[in-house]
């Protein structure tokens, strides 16, 4: 393979480097553009490979411009529209594709190679995770090696040489990218569209019987959690409120829609006492305007000038749906209560149960009722009798119960309550919250998470989309509203050690079932506290940390002028350092070619076509063509410099001479430099531009200036001859 690769042609072998470099590129899109894009890319990219492999021509321009056509059609019949983030990039990627049938000069390949360095900032408008920033990193070194080879055009340099240069071409503007990053002025957070959380797994706003076990069947992280002042709280404790649903339709629970006016409904009226507990929390993006927090969290604050208000719920929620990762500081306090402690008429509104649902239940619920002793008995006591009842009546917590109700849905709590027995979180808190408004008993559900991984990850402990969890509050007089937890009673490990219910293994999980599982979870930590790292430092790197920064720094009251202020010295200092590196790396470069820039730089002013090739003897004869009367000074220069530069050492400087001495051995030393002749190669060079416009004279053209130009460059009997045919460039 590799003598095949090496006996490739140089088009042949840099298009097919690029075409991979594109397939790179384009392909963490596959999910997230139509199945036809990925289709009609792959094939676009395979035929181009096999033409660019057989040396076949490109196809006529017609088919690029119907598979276009095409393109277009289909964009609009997947989206309905060709605006948007996703029919932009879907057109994108097939224009990428549809770029390389039209690949036949070099100002094709550098539109290519810029519609590449585009599409690898659109794979950040999906997903910003380390794995896609680190394979777009592949791609942009790609697309700079096939940049750095479409200036090559002599030769076949390798690849591993383009690669080379392209890579310690990006080093150097390395740090300049880093110096961006930390002080260039953010507005809002470090990508302008993220939307990673919309259409994910995660807490809703409803909730039917089995839609929290759909979550927990997902392990992805939903949020990270960090006390700075050490000792966490149990897990027993770790509550994280999301939506509260108080209204109840027989079939699913939602938000509550309050029947009576504002002023009657119950305040937040949180009360709390004990020690604060001051804690971190870093969560992933969602689908929700409500934002998991700790129970009776009394402040946050967001690094991302995030404004999260609390309702009367203790929700804590944002004025739209939170599809970006946050990070919040808060304070809360374990030890708390809230609610109306004395009776309200909004508190009727959690008292409502749908007529003609759950006939069973009811009536399980008025025997209770009639017990010796509760007929008068508050809710705290109702609540006890009904979680003993769950504690001995042989329920079972599964996250796989089955479906529940008759074919229209009805009846779920009565088969679960009275039959069946079997059920997740979300059965055994509804179940709780209907029958303890059978008794007459204020009640609603409250979704969110509970607990976090027994051992911390990098200094966080992290709560997954596992511990989705569902729990019921219920109304005590002089109290005010009750946290009640069913699944505590049925299973105590579930709330005491954060003991989740792990899903059936799917075709994966059961091949990787013969591997130490203690080897899988450290090696997932690991992955974990890097991805965490990167969320940290990078993806969360917003203005208040850039002005944290610069507090760190001694600005007592920094600004965003300051953080310009102090980027522009930055940049103003690099500028300096790049300077000083430049002049440094020129005073190493040999005397003689600096010289001879200079000249060539000269002769063009004068207008002759000189380059680094041309021999000074060459140069004699362009400068006469071009200056026949007024270049008899230079021409003296140049043939100065050639002797200086091309002269053979005289006897004694070093080397044999004379009849059979053989060639120079060694370096030899070379003669002194003429002397002041930079001066006066300027002096004639200011006294040529001074003097008349050139004019061909009689005696300097055809035969006659070839035989003078020979006559000038025989060697005078003083000196030595020059050592080559002047043919040979210095």
């Amino acid at each position: 393979m590799s003598e095949r690769w090496q006996r490739l042609p140089r088009d042949a072998r840099d298009t097919l480097f690029l075409l991979a470099v594109i397939g790179w590129t384009v392909l963490p899109h596959a999910d997230t553009v139509p199945l036809w894009c990925n289709a009609m890319t792959a094939a676009v990219l395979l035929g181009r490979g096999w033409l660019a492999a057989t040396s076949r021509p490109l196809p006529p321009r017609w088919v690029t411009v119907a598979m276009l056509a095409l393109a277009l059609g289909l964009t609009f019949w997947s989206f309905r529209t060709l605006l948007g983030k996703e029919p932009g990039v879907t057109l994108a990627v097939v224009l990428m594709a549809l770029k390389t049938l039209e690949l036949r000069a070099r100002r094709d390949a550098f539109v290519v190679f810029f519609l590449g360095f585009f599409l690898v900032l659109t794979h950040f408008l999906f997903s910003q995770s380390i794995a896609v920033a680190a394979a777009m990193l592949v791609s942009v070194w790609g697309l700079l090696t096939a940049l750095v080879l479409a200036h090559m055009p002599v030769g076949q340099p390798s690849l591993a040489r383009a690669a080379s240069l392209a890579g310690r071409t990006a080093l150097m503007g390395a740090p300049v990218m880093v110096l961006l990053f930390v002080l260039f002025p953010r507005i809002g957070p470090l990508w302008g569209v993220p939307q990673d959380g919309l259409g994910r797994t995660g807490l809703s706003n409803t909730l039917s019987l089995g839609s929290v076990a759909e979550v927990a069947n997902d392990d992805s992280i939903a949020l990270r959690l960090r006390f700075p002042d050490g000792n966490p709280p149990a897990p027993r404790s770790l509550y994280f409120r999301g939506p509260v649903l108080a209204e109840f339709d027989g079939r699913e629970w939602r938000r509550l829609r309050p029947t009576f006016p504002a002023a009657a409904m119950p305040p937040a009226a949180l009360v709390v006492s004990g020690p604060v507990l001051r804690y971190e929390v870093t969560v992933e993006p969602g689908r929700l305007a409500t934002v998991p927090l700790l129970e009776a969290t009394t402040a946050v604050r967001s690094e991302q000038d995030i404004a999260l208000r609390q309702n009367a719920e203790l929700e804590w929620r944002s004025a739209a749906p939170v599809a970006q990762r946050v990070r919040l500081q808060g304070e809360a306090h374990l030890d708390f209560r809230h609610g109306p402690v004395e009776p309200v008429l909004g508190l009727q509104d959690y008292l409502s149960l749908p007529p003609g649902f759950n006939p069973r239940t009811l009536q399980w619920a008025a025997a209770l009722r009639r017990e010796p002793g509760l007929e008068t008995a508050d809710g705290r006591r109702l609540a006890a009798r009904v979680l003993s009842h769950l504690a001995t009546g042989g329920y079972t917590y599964t996250l796989g119960p089955g479906l529940y109700g008759d074919e229209q849905g009805r009846h779920a709590i009565d088969e679960f309550w009275l039959d069946r027995r079997r059920g997740f979180c979300e059965h055994f808190a509804a179940g709780f919250v209907v029958v303890m408004r059978a008794l007459d008993v204020p009640a609603r559900l409250v979704t969110g998470y509970q607990g976090a991984d027994p051992v911390p990850v990098d200094g966080y402990m992290v709560v997954r989309q596992s511990a989705a969890h569902a729990w019921a509050e219920f109304w005590q007089p002089g109290e005010g509203w009750v946290r009640a937890d069913p699944t505590a009673v049925v299973s105590p490990d579930r709330i005491q050690a954060s003991r989740n219910l792990v899903p059936a293994p799917g075709l994966v999980a059961g091949a990787l079932a013969a591997i130490d599982p203690t080897l899988l979870q450290r090696l997932r930590s690991v992955w974990e506290g890097v991805d965490n790292r990167w969320n940290q430092w990078v993806l969360s790197y917003s203005r208040g940390r850039q002005l944290d920064l610069l507090r760190h720094l001694g600005f007592s009251t920094p600004d965003w002028q300051d953080l310009a202020l102090l980027l522009a010295l930055a940049m103003v200092a690099v500028t300096g350092l790049g300077a000083l590196w430049a002049g440094w790396q020129q005073a190493r470069r040999d005397p003689w070619e600096r010289l001879q820039d200079r000249i060539l730089a000269s002769l063009r002013s004068l207008g002759v076509d000189a380059t680094r090739s041309d021999p000074p003897r060459e140069l004699m004869r362009r400068l006469l063509a071009r200056h026949p009367q007024a270049a008899q000074p230079l021409v003296s220069l140049l043939q100065e410099l050639e002797h200086w530069r091309y002269a053979v050492p005289a006897v004694g400087a070093g080397s044999p001479a004379g009849p059979g001495a053989g060639p120079p051995t060694g370096r030899q030393p070379r003669p002194p430099a003429p002397s002041g002749w930079p001066a006066r190669w300027r002096r004639a060079v200011r006294a040529l531009r001074s003097g008349p416009e050139p004019r061909p004279g009689p005696g300097l053209t055809g035969v006659g200036r070839s035989s003078w130009l020979r006559a000038r460059s025989r060697p005078r009997a003083d000196e030595p001859g020059p050592s080559g045919t002047g043919q040979s460039g210095p």
